[in-house]
């Protein structure tokens, strides 16, 4: 049965998306910028938005039970691919021992002007 995960701990979804689903042990989460839920203000620069994406996933993790360690798999966007060693930085970070399968695209432009956004599977 398919669940509707939401927490204010992470930003509000700015379309018809859902913040994430879980489904048969499997948890999906949109992709999520570098919106503060608390002010709904968008750091400056690629690592602190890099910062603030991985804030609002395990918000999202934390709320439906999982943890960085149950993430299966992430897809990075980037508004420039010049920003990549920043935001991987900083994702490392967040995945020091047995990181999830990943690929990262360069895109024209993301949501709200943002320099970064990362989507999340997870299983348990």
């Amino acid at each position: 049965m398919k669940k509707i995960i939401n927490t204010e701990k992470a930003p509000k979804a700015i379309g018809p998306y859902s913040q994430a689903i879980e489904i048969n042990g499997t948890l999906y989460i949109s992709g999520q910028v570098p919106i503060k839920p608390e002010t709904g203000k968008i750091p400056e620069g690629i690592s602190a938005q890099t910062e603030q994406v991985m804030k609002n996933i395990e918000a999202i993790l934390t709320e439906a039970g999982y943890t960085f360690n149950d993430v299966v798999k992430s897809t990075c966007l980037l508004d420039n691919m010049d920003n990549f060693k920043a935001m991987n930085d900083i994702y490392a970070k967040y995945y020091s021992t047995n990181p999830p399968a990943r690929v990262a695209f360069g895109v024209v432009k993301l949501p709200l002007g943002v320099m970064v956004e990362i989507e999340t599977i997870a299983i348990k």
